[in-house]
């Protein structure tokens, strides 16, 4: 199973709105086949590593990290696939969390007379599949907030000067994480000031879809996101947009999202039609406004904060969280489940906040 698992993980960024699924097949004490899934709409796992096996599957055991399919989509269901393989013995480290399908593959499976058992590298399997599991059960992308800060929280010094807080290596780190999501969100006034290409730079890297917070169209016509072509930009805006600025920003080929919002674009809606458009993760990099938009909306699952060991100071200097705030202590949201790490000479702090468990 651990190896099924690490085959899975490998496959991070590739799959969704898909899960990560790895699979392994053992018969006489040798493994005969192994796979992980590769892309949605392609092969599950469990099919490539059958093919791998050939006639060595009958009488064996397979290992896999979520329960077999049991339904027709674009691929037949694993499930069946198993069943007229000859395999004797199924483990699963977890049940798929779609309520419509879960324990349905393994029915299946106890239905022909194999034996299955459920729950080895469990906890792995969810860790790994955070995304897909939120996705699959809520129809909303998981979303991650990340920022680069100062010891004091800063993101900028009060001249707005940010390049570059963090060091190279947390950088690096940065483009993993584009990688693995399928969309980037920024506020406007990130793309006035910073004009960023929120591109992956890295070997084979995938660019995440570039959804910008604009009420008002005021994203200008020669931003890198919308001249570079290097990925598909998406802008969300309010009532009182700039309707000769949407036009030529189409001709551009920016796609305009009109959300209710008379004022302000309200961060529920883009989470909404995120799902709606199968965008399963979003990656949330801008200012401290739109950070505390999506905080103060609960809809935040994950920060990740890259922080340097250095000291900015200045009360105008920007924070990666500003907004209004909370008014008593009690009100904080705590981080559960922390994890710290270095990067270069920076720590990389990961959390959870605990609004998710209540």
């Amino acid at each position: 199973m651990d190896l099924a698992l690490k085959n899975a993980l490998g496959m991070k960024g590739q799959t969704d709105p898909n899960p990560l699924v790895g699979c392994v097949i053992v018969n006489d004490n040798r493994i005969v086949g192994m796979a992980a899934h590769l892309k949605a709409g392609e092969r599950h796992a469990e099919i490539h590593a059958l093919r791998m096996a050939g006639n060595n599957a009958a009488g064996g055991t397979i290992y896999v990290t979520l329960e077999p399919c049991s339904h027709y989509g674009k691929t037949g269901p694993c499930a069946a696939a198993i069943v007229e393989a000859g395999i004797k013995k199924v483990i699963i480290a977890t049940l798929d969390p779609n309520p419509v399908v879960s324990g349905s593959g393994v029915k299946i499976l106890q239905d022909a007379g194999i034996e299955v058992v459920i729950g080895i590298g469990a906890e792995k399997s969810q860790q790994m599949n955070q995304v897909f599991n939120k996705f699959i059960v809520q129809k909303k992308p998981y979303v991650t907030l990340k920022s680069g800060i100062s010891l004091d929280g800063k993101i900028a010094t009060n001249s707005m000067d940010s390049k570059w807080i963090t060091s190279k290596e947390a950088r690096e780190d940065v483009h993993q994480l584009r990688n693995e999501n399928m969309a980037i969100l920024v506020g406007v006034n990130t793309v006035i000031k910073d004009n960023p290409q929120l591109t992956t730079r890295m070997p084979n890297g995938r660019n995440p879809v570039r959804v910008i917070m604009d009420s008002t169209l005021k994203t200008p016509i020669d931003s890198k996101l919308v001249t570079d072509q290097q990925a598909e930009t998406w802008i969300f805006t309010c009532a009182h947009y700039d309707k000769e600025k949407k036009t030529k920003l189409e001709t551009l080929g920016i796609k305009i999202y009109q959300t209710s919002g008379k004022k302000q674009v309200d961060p529920n809606e883009v989470v909404k039609i995120l799902g709606e458009k199968m965008i399963s993760s979003l990656l949330i990099e801008g200012g401290g406004g739109i950070h505390a938009s999506f905080l103060e909306k609960k809809l935040l699952d994950k920060v990740v904060l890259y922080i340097a060991p250095k000291l900015i100071g200045g009360k105008n200097a920007p924070t990666f969280l500003e907004g209004t705030g909370i008014e008593k202590m009690k009100d904080a949201v705590n981080l559960t489940d922390v994890s710290i790490e270095n990067i270069g000479n920076d720590f990389k702090v990961v959390g959870y906040p605990a609004y998710l468990k209540e």
